[in-house]
């Protein structure tokens, strides 16, 4: 059985301006939808924000929130998992989200596929989503090494003072110790 396509949202059809307000609007969840249309019909007379149906709001208002609680449970899965594991967790936490945000890149992807037609702007913004993906992939490898290289430099640190240690008590001379400096811990 074939997949109904949904027609794209008239509002997600809108100039950017029009629709971030709508957006802000239902995100501060002050009005209510008929005093949110009475608001677009005052502040944008004539223009096609100000003859966005209730339902329209409606059913755009379930996406935004559809898509913050994915979001949401997502943070919570990555929260779970830190305060079962503690802050040791940090790079796999990292990975989790860095994961979830390549998942809803690719999920956004995939339903601007199935829309009957593809502006522009969507594919500028499908465009800038994959490579804030990307970027955040990157940024997680990138801390992944600085911690990997934070802990070498401390361990070394750490076996060079329990080195000068056993020189000061006696139990290793200077040229011994610089041998190990140079053939153990790769310092000279």
């Amino acid at each position: 059985m074939a997949r109904k396509r949904r027609a794209k949202s008239t509002i997600s059809r809108l100039p950017s301006e029009q629709r971030e307000y709508i957006e802000s609007l239902l995100r501060e969840g002050r009005l209510t939808l008929d005093e949110m249309i009475a608001d677009l019909q005052a502040r944008f007379p004539g223009q096609p924000a100000a003859e966005v149906s209730r339902s329209a709001l409606h059913r755009y208002d379930q996406g935004l929130a559809e898509l913050t609680e994915r979001m949401r449970e997502i943070d919570r899965a990555a929260q779970a998992l830190v305060g079962e594991f503690g802050d040791s967790l940090g790079e796999k936490a990292s990975t989790l989200l860095t994961n979830a945000v390549i998942t809803l890149a690719t999920d956004a992807s995939l339903k601007l596929q199935s829309a009957e037609e593809i502006s522009v702007d969507d594919v500028r913004k499908l465009a800038r989503a994959a490579k804030d993906a990307i970027d955040t992939k990157r940024v997680d490898v990138n801390v992944r090494r600085a911690i990997a290289a934070e802990a070498q430099a401390a361990l070394l640190r750490e076996q060079q003072a329990k080195l000068d240690k056993v020189v000061k008590t006696g139990g290793l001379s200077a040229e011994s110790a610089a041998e190990f400096r140079k053939k153990i811990l790769g310092v000279g």
